[in-house]
């Protein structure tokens, strides 16, 4: 909380400078200022809560600050701002943060409204009276003492609540039109004014359009789905738009889905009754048309991840259909338990799909790592790509290759199992290759040496299967250009070889000095350029030394004691007198003493 205060009061300073105009009139930028005022109080982390918070306490500063108290603690008295009070920018700062306290609110709300339906009543009461205060602020902002920027970023700002409310409505039309107004005045302020302010207006502008689009598709514009469904796959769309997007696209194919009724593969057709599985089938083509359009690494590999999200829900969706079927196949007993059925081919066919798709985005991964593994490090402290990490990559490859040849239903398809084997060829030189590269940097030039002729011996058996595989080797990497490189790298390795030869051959004193653990306190007389000596744990002295024998103290035994002659002590020990009853009494009356 403390941290909080202390931030609102390093913003209401900067705040201060963005409150006023250059030329005289009074000035905000009110885009900036709610830009930073979000990022640095929560919603980096969609935290509106905590925003909330912050334009209360902001609005309660400001109030003190201005003199503009609603009453006092015992009794409210409401206040409006006036034109005629507009003799500091602080009083539009209020009125801004007053919309922004109503919207942060409403955000809030539309998070919790999707566990408790009711809070949606509420949330569109919090929105419109977010947009009542930004026509307040626009009205204040139409005074001649207001420049000119303000007042278009005012229209701007209201005319974006406007349509936020007209959007929560789903009246499509007029929300489209409130946000093309917002869309057009940004656009203007962007091209009018400095880089940095630009990149601001532009990034609003960005957050609009899906919303624009959105609205444009539920009016009757059917171009905007194509729109819709690239920029939900390349990750845009965010916020309050992500569920839509999502609902609507899902919407759109469950359309379509409803004319399709099987798919072939593998030269059988099979029925697809599930709807989730057509969904997925539908999109399938496009998502797989997006990924290669992508020349963005990260944007292909959010494009993979979605791709895989959506496979993994349908294989399971299928699951549970497989499991009533095998319950009412064990019911029957007549059926025939050997033969694959529709559902079951169903499932095999999208399991490759799944496995399909991980070998790519694997593949993709590696092809990425192997242009930064070529290129040279720019930073020595900041670990680079190893092939170590390319070796992991083609062993999942690897496996995933595996499960592909035991996919249930085809066991017996000779040509797919030859297909399956010829990749698996193919990966594993490429994962014998890397692992032969691992071995040259820590200079183990024999072990690299004899796995550089078994990526040959695997290259030359995938090109005398391909013979008869036709068409096979298109999706797969170039097996002859692999072929080239271990040629050269072999070259390399033993040229290399022969050089650490001579190498150990003629310095073999100085590697003896480097193995020698002497301290420098007893080697003195020898200069050696010892790097250890500048580093974190020089070798000096011996630290803890080592024991050195020393006399030990004599012992000292009396042996005269045995042959010593002592004089008798019998005159000196007191005699325990022998009276009996007698002496007992002389002892009671004391005549014996």
């Amino acid at each position: 909380m403390a941290a909080d205060k202390q931030n609102d009061a390093k913003l209401s300073s900067m705040d201060e400078n963005k409150e006023n105009s250059p030329d005289g009139g009074l000035g905000l930028e009110i885009l900036q200022i709610i830009k930073e005022s979000q990022q640095q109080h929560g919603l980096r982390h969609g935290d509106y809560q905590r925003y909330r918070g912050y334009c209360s306490r902001r609005l309660r500063r400001l109030r003190k600050t201005l003199g503009f108290r609603m009453g006092n603690r015992h009794k409210f008295i409401g206040k409006k701002i006036t034109v005629e009070m507009l003799s500091d920018s602080r009083y539009l700062l209020l009125v801004l943060m007053e919309a922004e306290r109503a919207w942060s609110y409403a955000m809030q709300l539309k998070q919790e409204a999707n566990t408790e339906p009711r809070k949606r009543f509420h949330l569109l009461a919090r929105l419109r009276k977010a947009a009542k205060h930004s026509e307040k602020l626009e009205k204040l902002c139409e005074s001649p003492r207001v420049d000119a920027k303000t007042k278009l970023e005012a229209q701007a700002y209201t005319a974006y609540l406007t349509g936020m409310v007209e959007f929560e409505l789903q009246e499509w039309k007029l929300a489209m039109e409130a946000f093309n107004k917002c869309k057009t005045i940004y656009e203007k302020l962007a091209s009018a004014f400095t880089e940095e302010l630009a990149v601001l207006y532009r990034q609003r502008v960005d957050e609009i359009s899906p919303n624009i689009r959105y609205c444009a598709y539920n009016i009757g514009d059917q171009n905007a789905i194509n729109d819709l469904m690239q920029m939900r796959l390349t990750g845009g769309g965010g916020g309050m738009m992500a569920e839509k997007l999502e609902a609507l696209i899902t919407q759109a194919r469950t359309k379509q889905a409803a004319t399709m009724s099987e798919v072939e593969w593998r030269g059988r057709s099979v029925p697809v009754k599930i709807d989730k599985a057509r969904i997925f089938l539908l999109g399938l083509a496009d998502n797989e048309a997006a990924i290669a359009q992508t020349a963005n690494e990260e944007t292909k590999e959010h494009l993979y991840e979605t791709l895989l999200a959506e496979c993994r829900d349908t294989i399971q969706a299928v699951r549970e259909e497989l499991k009533s079927e095998a319950k009412q196949r064990e019911r029957s007993s007549d059926a025939d338990s050997s033969k694959v059925s529709n559902l079951q081919f169903l499932h095999s066919y999208l399991t490759y799909i799944k496995l399909c798709t991980l070998v790519k985005r694997n593949e993709s991964m590696a092809h990425t790592l192997q242009a930064k593994l070529k290129e040279p490090e720019a930073d020595e402290n900041k670990r680079g790509p190893r092939p170590q990490d390319l070796i992991r990559l083609y062993d999942i490859i690897l496996q995933s290759l595996a499960e592909l040849a035991a996919l249930q239903g085809l066991e017996d398809d000779h040509t797919f199992q030859k297909e399956v084997s010829l990749k698996t060829l193919v990966y594993k030189a490429y994962r014998c290759f890397f692992i032969a590269q691992s071995y040259v940097l820590v200079k183990k030039w024999s072990e690299a040496l004899v796995l550089y002729e078994r990526v040959l011996k695997y290259a030359k058996e995938v090109q005398s299967k391909a013979k008869s595989l036709n068409n096979t080797l298109k999706d797969l990497p170039d097996v002859q250009e692999l072929i080239a490189e271990v040629n050269a790298e072999k070259y390399s390795l033993q040229a290399a070889a022969i050089l650490d030869t001579d190498e150990t051959a003629e310095v073999p004193s100085q590697q003896q000095q480097l193995k020698d653990n002497t301290p420098l306190c007893k080697r003195l007389e020898t200069f050696r350029l010892d790097p250890a000596l500048v580093g974190k744990q020089p070798n000096l002295v011996q630290f803890p030394p080592d024991f050195q024998p020393i006399p030990c103290k004599p012992l000292f035994f009396d042996l005269a004691l045995n042959h010593v002659a002592f004089p008798p002590l019998d005159d000196k020990v007191e005699q325990k007198g022998k009276g009996g009853l007698t002496g007992y009494i002389k002892g009671i009356f004391g005549f014996g003493s």
